[in-house]
């Protein structure tokens, strides 16, 4: 049976954010909340708006916002009476013919969808009439309210695995703070952890590495996103002759090497793993091989990650540059607050319990969300049977 379709904009009530006046904004809580995009996730703003406002803009909790640049997320807010910023718009079923939960349950495929085919030069855009434009199925009422309670029930589900995972990880911090962020230990530098002085190193600069000089296969760069999720991890394959590798091997990354983002989303880390092929570094990540008879690689992962120390450093001295990141010397001078290498290799044991805990828990979500993404393509295609 083919199912009736209508356009998102024939169905609701669709309102764009105002352009309010920067010079009334404020970090002191002096007004209300003012919502832009990156809040409409989080569901809270710590930037308030002092200046006077059109009731039509003031937002409640259970509101359906959408963010219009960059990742085209909806989300119910949930921080309390706030107002609606430019490039964030609200969106309510309004036609009779549509139930406001079902139409939440639909729309976040439909805006991936726009997402993946919006070109972008900085940042993809999403506009009113591409979203009014939306194709939407129509069964019945009750089928559809049937609809959003069934995926309503499995998010939820999805949600709690989330939860799991992210106690996991404060357990991890809660154990690494007990453990070593009341305690000073002995007081070094990371500079004076590496055995030799090209033991820290950043990739190669300008012509040393020409973009043009990237190959299909060979010996693998790692860059930035290698390391962005604060653990290593495969992304772009980008690779070098072995020619080319033979002028760069002093940039070799070595298992167990510790990596440090200095440029973009500076101050992430991954540590290299023991099965890592030939490869070697960008000048954007600072690569640190360490002496292991004094600092274990996991435990300077956690610190430059965890310990209040390091991320007061690293904070403040990628905020005093002109264009936010950091340098070689700047990692060098680090100051590292360490501990006994028993004391060092206790907290890593503890820390690969957890992790290989986290693991298992991240594949069964990933499974999760192939399921629950299956089952919105079978509900909305009419196919999700009573």
């Amino acid at each position: 049976m083919t199912l009736l379709t209508a356009p998102v904009g024939e169905l609701t009530e669709i309102l764009s954010g105002f352009a309010f006046k920067s010079e009334q904004f404020n970090n002191s809580g002096e007004g209300l909340p003012l919502i832009r995009i990156r809040d409409v996730v989080e569901g809270a703003s710590d930037t308030y708006y002092s200046g006077d406002y059109k009731s039509e803009f003031l937002i409640k909790n259970g509101d359906a916002l959408i963010g219009m640049d960059g990742q085209f997320n909806l989300a119910c807010w949930r921080g309390g009476p706030a107002l609606l910023n430019q490039r964030v718009c609200k969106i309510k079923a309004t036609d009779e013919r549509l139930d406001q939960g079902y139409l939440l349950r639909f729309l976040p495929s439909a805006l991936k969808e726009i997402e993946d085919r919006t070109p972008f030069v900085t940042v993809k855009h999403l506009s009113v009439k591409s979203l009014r434009e939306i194709e939407i199925s129509l069964p019945p009422l009750p089928e559809q309210r049937r609809i959003a309670a069934i995926l309503d029930k499995t998010d939820a589900l999805r949600a709690k695995r989330r939860e799991a995972i992210a106690k996991l990880d404060q357990l991890l911090q809660s154990v690494f703070l007990e453990m070593f962020g009341g305690s000073t230990g002995t007081t070094t530098s990371v500079a004076e952890l590496a055995p030799s002085a090209g033991a820290i190193r950043t990739g190669p600069f300008g012509s040393q590495l020409l973009h043009s000089e990237l190959v299909d296969h060979g010996i693998a760069v790692l860059g930035i996103d290698n390391a962005v999720s604060n653990k290593f991890t495969w992304a772009k394959p980008r690779f070098i002759t072995a020619e080319k590798y033979s002028q760069l091997s002093r940039y070799r990354v070595n298992p167990g090497d510790v990596l440090i983002t200095i440029m973009g989303t500076c101050g992430r880390c991954a540590v290299v793993p023991d099965d890592v092929p030939a490869a070697i570094n960008t000048k954007h990540l600072c690569c640190i091989s360490l002496d292991r008879t004094r600092c274990e690689p996991e435990f300077l992962h956690s610190y430059f990650l965890m310990h209040p120390i390091a991320r007061s450093y690293l904070e403040s001295r990628a905020k005093g540059a002109i264009m936010a990141g950091l340098n070689m010397g700047i990692i060098k001078e680090l100051p590292v607050a360490l501990p006994s290498l028993e004391d060092q290799r206790r907290f890593v044991t503890i820390k690969k319990s957890l992790e290989r805990q986290s693991a298992q828990a991240v594949s069964q979500e990933n499974r999760s969300n192939e399921l629950f993404a299956a089952l919105q393509q079978h509900a909305f295609a009419g196919a999700l049977r009573s």
